[in-house]
């Protein structure tokens, strides 16, 4: 189930589940020249991708891949025991509109087995299929430098952090345009000795200076950062082979624990303490512990909250607490690194990123079981509220219709709900 063509009847580009990111990536620019904004890694699987939102590295030029999904094929299995294969579209007159609905962020595992995807951006028209998507970026021009943290103190930490929370507070709206720039702070322990800025831009023979911009506001105070490189390449050279130095695993694999969440502002000085311990403390032997911050929002949060079911459409930032670990008797340090690190710094709201004004909850597609653990998550919000907020009650009522068995459950599956009657959601 790989196939990726384009469906006359439907007037959209299939993908089918089996189908990966890197091979959908290929086929949409070697047939018709354009991009769906799928997500990072080329080996993730289309099927559960998806109907996640997902997000990657264009999407703050060009929203959520999940933004531009036209319908879905699923199997669903109904009270009485039976299997059958459903096609949900966004169309307004659809009586199975609901289910597409929840497909655009609902999460996977909630309401069926996913089987096609078919994808048209919600403004095209016509039939050629290579005016129905994002066009693909002419180029794009990729980034990278770093700082020795033998080189960061406390107070040059504090201004780093400081320097790039501002620049996406100022650089975030959808009509900026500083949303043809994607970066990812990487801060690493001390001990790892780097701290890394990679990312791209598709501003074009703009890109430079915007590039050059992005790292003066950065740098701002502190020591520039060494290592500068820069580089132009095709957009599908860079999509089949993302930062090789992120991705890279070792022999065999490795375990790793996200903690993720979405800022609305940037980390308040208080949190970038909070960091600076955690990252530099010498009493936790971990060496894979890493903060990641990455640009996030444009023209994500052009999209009405209700709309698709991906609620969070007012972030700057995604953030996430990470570790990774070969051998199984490292797990235990690990985790108590992370989870010690991930609690402090959402403090002030139980643990965790509590949507209001500074967060906006956590993305389904890196799930956290600790949320539903009440000695971790303290906040007395449930786990539910921080991935679906307000759309939570609609997608019990999409899994009650779908799914009243529960058949498709896991420990962080959509709940059926108590009887009530089904609120379809209306168009986007």
């Amino acid at each position: 189930m790989k196939r990726i063509y384009y469906d006359d009847a439907m007037r959209a580009i299939a993908v089918e589940a089996g189908a990966t990111v890197g091979e959908t990536f290929r086929t949409l620019f070697d047939s018709w020249g354009v991009v769906v904004p799928l997500g990072e890694f080329p080996e993730i699987g289309m099927g559960g991708h998806v109907v996640g939102g997902a997000f990657g590295f264009l999407c703050r030029q060009l929203g959520l891949a999940a933004d531009h999904l036209y319908a879905v094929e699923v199997v669903t299995v109904d009270r009485e025991g039976h299997a059958a294969s459903v096609v949900a579209t966004r169309e307004a007159t659809d009586p199975n509109r609901d289910l597409w609905w929840a497909h655009t962020g609902g999460g996977g595992g909630n309401f069926g087995i996913v089987t096609r995807h078919w994808f048209r951006s919600v403004d095209a028209t016509g039939d050629d299929p290579a005016k129905l998507l994002p066009r693909a970026p002419d180029s794009i021009t990729t980034f990278q430098a770093e700082w020795n943290w033998s080189e960061i103190d406390q107070s040059a930490f504090l201004r780093l952090l400081r320097n790039h929370g501002s620049w996406c507070e100022r650089n975030s709206s959808a009509d900026s345009p500083g949303a043809s720039l994607f970066s990812l702070l990487e801060i690493h322990r001390r001990q790892f000795g780097k701290i890394f800025i990679r990312g791209l831009s598709t501003a074009g023979a703009g890109a430079e200076g915007q590039i050059d911009e992005h790292l003066a506001a950065l740098r701002k105070g502190i020591g520039a950062p060494s290592g500068r490189r820069v580089e132009q390449m095709s957009w599908l050279d860079f999509a089949l082979n993302p930062m090789p130095e992120l991705f890279t695993m070792p022999p065999g694999g490795v375990s790793v624990k996200v903690k993720d969440a979405l800022l609305r502002k940037r980390f308040t000085d208080r949190q970038i303490g909070v960091a600076f311990d955690h990252l530099t403390r010498t009493d936790h032997d971990v060496m894979g512990g890493v903060l990641g911050l990455a640009t996030y929002g444009g023209r994500v949060n052009s999209v009405a909250r209700g709309a698709t079911a991906s609620v969070h459409r007012g972030a700057i930032l995604d953030t996430a607490c990470n570790t990774g670990w070969i051998e199984p008797q490292d797990a235990a340090k690990n985790l108590a690194w992370v989870r010690a690190f991930f609690g402090e710094l959402f403090g002030d709201t139980g643990g965790v990123p509590v949507p209001g004004d500074a967060y906006e909850g956590s993305l389904i597609n890196h799930p956290d079981t600790d949320y539903a653990d009440l000695s971790l998550n303290r906040s007395g919000v449930p786990w539910y509220a921080l991935y679906y907020n307000e759309n939570y009650p609609l997608l019990q009522e999409i899994k009650a219709r779908w799914d009243p068995r529960d058949v498709f459950r896991h420990a962080l599956s959509i709940r059926l709900p108590q009887a009530r009657p089904l609120t379809r959601p209306g168009p986007a």
